[in-house]
């Protein structure tokens, strides 16, 4: 077997080799476990436990605890929720914590969480735009929870696919089944179109920032100056998160009465 080749599934686990990935998984199971514990549904939370637990409501979000942009891609909907971004996570983390380094690993991970909350935010506020202009005036109707891992996972899952596109390095860890990972990165992009209820605005905003973050990285071995370029290409992504979430901020100044009112209203009937 070379060094080079796609993990055997015969070979052992060699967490030592990915274990900030392992950390990931076993943090998400255990706040999980932890929320069952404490009398969250295990199949189907309840919105106040979701936000009891830091999932993304835009309103609260922007309003009052931006935290949420981060704290939200720890709470999942529910087990099979869970268990889907967990597969995901060891299949994709495993991999390119390895390939990519596991300080670059990291910092792509949370740049395509973040950006995935950013993006979701973006279009909960276009959708109250919407919703205004064709005189619907519903609370109800206004931006919903959204959590989980899966913006993060889909930047993963981004990241090594424009890898496995590009030419191989020279000294590529892995070889990339380029087929395979285009048509799971498609399939996941077409039920999010296709399947009311999954927050496709977070998939698509994680799996950007994952792209853009890998073509940075694989340019950066090309010209042999990994380090450099994976510190500005990092910085970047940090800063782009950054000015995103300021540009939602400006984008709710017209809306943000009504938005005060539905986060009022929120709180109320779950009392939080």
């Amino acid at each position: 077997m070379s060094e080079y080749a796609p993990p055997s599934i015969h070979r052992k686990l060699d967490v030592h080799a990915w274990w900030f990935t392992a950390l990931l998984i076993a943090v998400n199971i255990g706040l999980f476990v932890w929320q069952i514990l404490t009398g969250t549904d295990a199949s189907s939370p309840g919105t106040q436990d979701a936000i009891r637990w830091g999932a993304d409501y835009a309103p609260l979000t922007y309003l009052a605890e931006p935290i949420r942009v981060f704290s939200s891609m720890f709470f999942h909907f529910g087990l099979i929720h869970l268990m889907l971004n967990m597969w995901a996570l060891y299949i994709f983390g495993s991999v390119a914590e390895q390939m990519l380094g596991r300080a670059y690993f990291v910092g792509l991970y949370l740049c395509a969480g973040l950006m995935g909350s950013l993006l979701s935010g973006y279009m909960s506020i276009q959708d109250t735009y919407t919703l205004i202009e064709g005189g619907v005036a519903n609370p109800e109707l206004f931006p919903r929870v959204s959590a989980g891992a899966s913006g993060a996972v889909m930047g993963l899952g981004g990241a090594l696919t424009i890898i496995s596109i590009l030419p191989i390095l020279p000294r590529q860890r892995f070889i990339l089944d380029k087929k395979t990972l285009l048509m799971v990165m498609g399939i996941n992009l077409f039920m999010g179109f296709m399947i009311a209820g999954i927050n496709n605005a977070a998939h698509i905003g994680g799996m950007i920032m994952g792209a853009v973050l890998a073509a940075l990285w694989y340019a950066g071995q090309r010209l042999h100056k990994p380090a450099i370029i994976n510190f500005i290409a990092l910085l970047a992504a940090f800063a782009a998160c950054y000015f995103m979430y300021q540009y939602n901020l400006k984008l709710l100044e017209p809306i943000q009465p009504l938005w005060e009112e539905v986060l009022e209203m929120m709180r109320k009937q779950l009392n939080i």
